[in-house]
């Protein structure tokens, strides 16, 4: 691989542990809804799309009063996920000193992106921000809009995801992918076995890898 000239990040569980905050906003939202308790396996099952999206597979018929919920209480959550992970900051710090470009392509809608941004003081490190869709992931189609954007070849972008889907998805879109392993919700098992490029189980170690290839 070349030189990185451009490094696209997810959001939940790569630069926030926001997964449970996820989770449990989802839950006070729907389980009203569907009269039911939800299983944290059955909630994820819906991530992909955005917010909306993912309201919507479980309530079809009543995913607006869903998905206003869900962003209520997302919002109303937001302070068991304060700030981002340790050493984030720094990674992102680094990589804006040498000029590398910096981006998003997440499946979250742009309230929750913009909000959680906000609230970690990141908004101002990225260059371009591609949110999801409610019709389902978008993400190849987000990194090669980004790549475009930035006139950066495949070669010389990496993704940075936690999740099965963000491998499988960086390698249709041709991309190199670092699997993000820090959080205390990812599959890492399961990340290893559809083996990325690169796997790392602390934001540092990433960092410190990460200055070798800029």
């Amino acid at each position: 691989m070349k030189k990185i000239k451009a490094v696209i990040f997810d959001i939940d569980g790569t630069l926030a542990n926001t997964i449970p905050l996820i989770i449990k906003a989802y839950r006070q939202a729907v389980e009203p809804l569907v009269h039911r308790s939800l299983t944290d396996d059955e909630i994820v099952a819906t991530f992909g799309p955005s917010e909306e999206g993912s309201v919507r597979a479980m309530v079809p018929d009543d995913y607006k009063k869903g998905t206003a919920d869900f962003l209520g209480f997302y919002k109303e959550f937001h302070d068991m996920c304060p700030s981002p992970f340790d050493g984030t900051r720094e990674v992102l710090n680094t990589l804006k000193g040498k000029g590398v470009k910096i981006a998003i392509a997440t499946g979250k809608g742009k309230e929750t992106i913009d909000f959680s941004l906000h609230r970690f003081d990141l908004a101002g490190f990225f260059d371009r921000i591609e949110a999801g869709s409610p019709e389902g992931s978008r993400k190849i189609e987000a990194i090669q809009l980004i790549l475009d954007s930035f006139s950066v070849e495949k070669d010389e972008a990496i993704y940075v995801g936690d999740s099965p889907n963000d491998i499988k998805e960086s390698r249709e879109a041709g991309v190199a992918v670092v699997a993000a392993a820090w959080a205390e919700t990812a599959k890492r098992d399961r990340l290893k076995e559809l083996k990325p490029d690169e796997i790392f189980y602390t934001v540092n170690d990433f960092g410190k890898w990460l200055n070798t290839q800029i």
